[in-house]
């Protein structure tokens, strides 16, 4: 049976499989995916809350249009044991820049995560990270990596700085968003 319309064959043993991915496919990348990929950027800011509060931002995908300004649906698809998304689908409107794309996801209690592009119109690849470190001073150095893998050609350096300005928004805008939370 071959698979569904949409459907990514590694993304389910079974390949003809409609519905969900199952936890053991979402963990199996695709061959030739983002591990290889160039040019990481990486960002960092503190921000005045636990590592807990900004985490749980972090992982409240349906609010994200309310405070990331390009995301405009974020829907979690598949959620693992613990409840928090395994995947999660996005539209993305940024201007020139709109995608539709898929991200899986692996937490690491309240310190990591980590994300890897499933499927996308506009990117072939997409890795990401955020770490949180608590700071003696009673924040969380919060630190962002990125790597994204464009479908159009783009010279290295505006990608680069098209990641930097997107990483420090995104930094930017979490941080207001959880100290307003915790105002």
């Amino acid at each position: 049976m071959a698979p569904a319309s949409g459907d990514l064959p590694w993304r389910d043993p079974g390949a003809g499989r409609c519905g969900p991915p199952t936890a053991d496919a979402i963990d199996t990348p695709p061959p030739g995916n983002l591990l290889a990929m160039p040019d990481e950027s990486t960002q960092s800011i503190v921000i005045a809350a636990p590592p807990a509060a900004i985490m749980a931002v972090i992982a409240d995908f349906p609010n994200y249009p309310a405070w990331t300004g390009s995301v405009k649906r974020a829907e979690v698809l598949a959620s693992g044991p613990d409840g928090r998304a395994r995947l999660v689908g996005f539209d993305l409107d940024a201007g020139l820049v709109k995608d539709k794309y898929e991200l899986t996801y692996i937490w690491d209690d309240d310190t990591k995560v980590e994300w890897t592009l499933v499927s996308g119109q506009m990117m072939r690849g997409q890795h990401g990270t955020y770490v949180l470190e608590p700071q003696a001073s009673g924040g969380t150095l919060v630190t962002y990596s990125l790597t994204v893998d464009l479908m159009i050609p783009m010279l290295g350096m505006l990608k680069r700085k098209a990641e930097r300005v997107i990483m420090d928004t995104a930094l930017r805008r979490l941080k207001t968003r959880v100290e307003m939370a915790d105002a």
